[in-house]
């Protein structure tokens, strides 16, 4: 179990019992005072449970293709799944959320109504079985992702590129090369957070120049390097571990 402090916030996050296939990492945190946090781009999507004066809201957030700002209320205390690279939700496909959310109805007795049916919010402690519930359900699949791989393989049983990007954007709601760029730019800035220079990360990285870096991090994580090497950036969500997966 890891914690990470950004300004008043402070990340705890962990990861879980489950197929990795299916959940990447859980984590919590808490606003003491207002503020903004900024949230870098993602290829995955979360589950996110606030709740404030006693009241719980959840939501599910797409895959984000730019840093984006948000307010963070004062006294709120927030859980967040993220969800495996190319893990489905039925009901709501990533494709269908990039960039956005899908607000969750909450019953009077506190359960999140997902597929219809009402589910015991999840603790930071029992994620899993809240995940296996859903799995159960048919609601939460693996996706064919590393199938795709395996064809590739076989060329005489590939289906046309055009066919599996199709496939690919179906399932991820992004494209392989926007996925590259993402997982890249967050590479670079955990590189740049643990004190590696510029020079370095453009050259492991393959970036073009300094000012190519500095592009892509504006865009897909909201800070410049400078920022990212001295710690003095604003309220920040931890960045993600770029995923093994297939456009890695």
């Amino acid at each position: 179990m890891k914690t990470e402090e950004a300004m008043a916030l402070r990340f705890e996050h962990r990861d879980t019992e489950i197929d990795v296939s299916l959940v990447d990492r859980v984590w919590r945190t808490r606003s003491d005072t207002e503020e903004t946090m900024t949230s870098a781009a993602r290829t995955c999507w979360h589950l996110i449970l606030s709740r404030a004066q006693g009241r719980l809201l959840a939501s599910l957030r797409g895959p984000e293709t730019r840093a984006t700002t948000a307010p963070v209320p004062p006294g709120s205390e927030f859980l967040g799944i993220r969800f495996a690279f190319g893990a489905v939700l039925r009901p709501h496909p990533a494709a269908s959320i990039v960039d956005g959310y899908v607000p969750f109805p909450v019953t009077e007795s506190g359960r999140i109504v997902i597929g219809g049916e009402g589910w015991e919010a999840p603790t930071f402690e029992n994620v899993e079985h809240f995940v296996r519930r859903l799995q159960d359900a048919g609601l939460l699949v693996r996706s064919h992702l590393g199938d795709e791989e395996q064809v590739a393989e076989h060329p005489e049983a590939s289906p046309t590129e055009r066919t599996r990007q199709r496939r690919y954007r179906a399932i991820t709601g992004l494209s392989q090369t926007a996925v590259r760029q993402i997982d890249r730019a967050n590479a670079a800035a955990t590189m740049l957070r643990d004190g590696q220079d510029w020079r370095t990360v453009v050259e492991t990285l393959g970036y073009f120049d300094q000012a190519h870096l500095a592009h892509a991090l504006r865009r897909y994580v909201g800070q410049t390097a400078r920022e990212l090497q001295a710690g003095r950036s604003a309220a920040m969500s931890f960045l993600y571990k770029t995923h093994p997966g297939p456009g890695s």
